[in-house]
């Protein structure tokens, strides 16, 4: 991870409110986990200049990281794209894979057409514990195609993604993490100090905090 592309990333998505921190007034996710960061990334694409610089740094990360990439793949349904765009800046093949098959017509879980083989690089907006991205990644594998990593705008950094990643033999890379994150928006007076203690506690512990 690039420190200076990490920091713009960080200025980016707080300076259009894609991330908001508020550990006072905490969100609550689906999982149930009580949180003082909310990110949404999808922001970045209303934004001609973001999306823009987000994509190329995509595309540098994965020409620096990977091997020879044939194919790229979005994770549905934020990662869709995200994939997309940087499939058209890579002028590669693209498919993005659901969750799970659909239930009718065809039932694809992968959506669209890759070269048999393809080396791919999965492409997703966000990555918390990483179980939607390595059932894609699972599935990719599953229809014989040879998944090179994965590459997010940016991550939480929990230790369980780490290690779920590192159990699927899977590399990932990201733009921005969670304390680069921090580290802005203290320079930018987003949040005080005195609250950095709160939220690296969150970090360490997410399904227990405030609970």
């Amino acid at each position: 991870m690039s420190k200076e592309v990490a920091t713009q990333v960080a200025t980016y998505l707080l300076e259009i409110k894609a991330v908001k921190l508020n550990p006072i007034e905490p969100f609550t996710w689906t999982s149930g986990w009580r949180s003082p960061i909310y990110c949404d990334n999808r922001v970045t694409l209303s934004h001609h200049v973001i999306r823009t610089y987000i994509k190329q740094e995509l595309v540098n990360a994965i020409r620096k990281n990977f091997g020879t990439v044939t194919a790229i793949a979005g994770v549905a349904t934020a990662g869709i794209a995200q994939g997309a765009l940087v499939a058209e800046a890579m002028q590669l093949p693209y498919a993005y894979v659901r969750p799970e098959p659909k239930k009718h017509g065809m039932k694809n879980q992968i959506e669209g057409q890759l070269p048999a083989g393809s080396n791919v690089v999965v492409i997703e907006d966000l990555i918390s514990t990483g179980g939607s991205s390595l059932k894609a990644i699972e599935a990719l594998r599953e229809e014989g195609f040879n998944v090179l990593g994965l590459a997010a705008i940016f991550t939480y950094g929990f230790d369980l993604a780490s290690q779920q990643f590192e159990n699927a033999n899977c590399k990932m890379i990201t733009l921005c993490d969670y304390n680069a994150l921090l580290k802005v928006a203290v320079e930018l007076d987003y949040i005080n100090v005195n609250i950095l203690d709160d939220l690296s506690a969150w970090r360490s512990n997410p399904s227990q905090w405030r609970q």
